[in-house]
């Protein structure tokens, strides 16, 4: 597959529990403003139309690709002609799910993932996701995960993606703290790091993070707050970009994407696994 570069537009907004249109509005402003600025793909927050386990969830998730927000998307997408993923969350005959779309240019939903290693205190949510898929695009091909698939045991959910040969891993999140958490005293973002850096030198690849900002007002994190600290990794593990923290810290991220020769099949795996032995032998 031939490999271009693209901008990538990492949307940091503000998502508001249990509002829905309001949020939709503001994610077509900000993917206006990316389209403007010459991105071609665009990476929005985890569950950016109702917020994360927001109880709403229950009344107001909608189907994919045929709900409100999905199909607002899919129609600025085309407009645009720009690449849109977002984590929506979603209603099926089975129940209701955490998921993220990848759309294309064409306004078509080329990509559905639902989480798979959701926090237990979203269980009685959401249902878990059973699969894993990437998408060739003249872009590249792409992986989706969400939020905390990122850090299960070996990152095995990252590293099946890279396994697959995905070029870049599109993340929506939803990072929060406790209320009273000091960013000085304890800077954010270390998890993330651990678990994005290795499995990007590993694979060759790029994973982009796109977290939300603002209060968390219902559900199990009442009272925690999204603080953005949105995250690029590039190929090598370097830190390309990061968002600023705060609950009211919006911004968009622009980072030039230029997908790199994939490792031969495996390799990710083995340098992981060889490392693991050296520092088991060292102890």
């Amino acid at each position: 597959m031939k490999r271009t570069t693209f901008r990538l537009a990492v949307i940091q907004m503000l998502v508001k529990g249990g509002c829905p249109d309001e949020n939709c509005k503001r994610a077509v402003e900000k993917i206006h403003e990316a389209s403007k600025n010459g991105a071609h793909v665009a990476l929005l927050p985890e569950a950016m139309n109702l917020g994360w386990t927001h109880p709403s969830a229950k009344k107001l998730a909608e189907p994919i690709p045929d709900g409100k927000t999905c199909r607002t998307l899919s129609a600025l997408a085309q407009k645009h002609k720009i690449y849109i993923c977002a984590g929506l969350i979603e209603r099926t005959p089975e129940g209701i799910y955490n998921s993220a779309v990848l759309i294309d240019k064409k306004g078509a939903v080329i990509l559905l993932h639902r989480k798979l290693n959701e926090l237990e205190i979203a269980h009685d949510l959401y249902r878990l996701g059973d699969r894993l898929g990437v998408v060739d695009t003249p872009l590249g091909r792409f992986g989706l995960m969400i939020c905390a698939d990122a850090f299960p045991r070996y990152q095995v959910i990252s590293r099946t993606l890279g396994l697959m040969g995905a070029d870049v891993i599109l993340s929506p999140c939803a990072w929060a703290v406790p209320s009273d958490h000091d960013n000085e005293k304890e800077p954010y973002g270390k998890l993330w790091l651990d678990n994005y850096q290795p499995v990007a030198r590993d694979f060759k690849l790029y994973i982009a993070g796109a977290s939300n900002v603002g209060l968390i007002e219902q559900g199990p994190w009442a009272g925690r707050k999204c603080i953005g600290c949105s995250l690029v990794i590039a190929p090598d593990g370097s830190v390309l970009a990061k968002g600023p923290y705060g609950e009211n810290a919006e911004t968009i991220l622009y980072v030039d994407i230029t997908p790199q020769p994939r490792p031969a099949q495996g390799d990710g795996w083995e340098r992981y696994f060889r490392q693991i032995h050296q520092q088991n032998q060292k102890q």
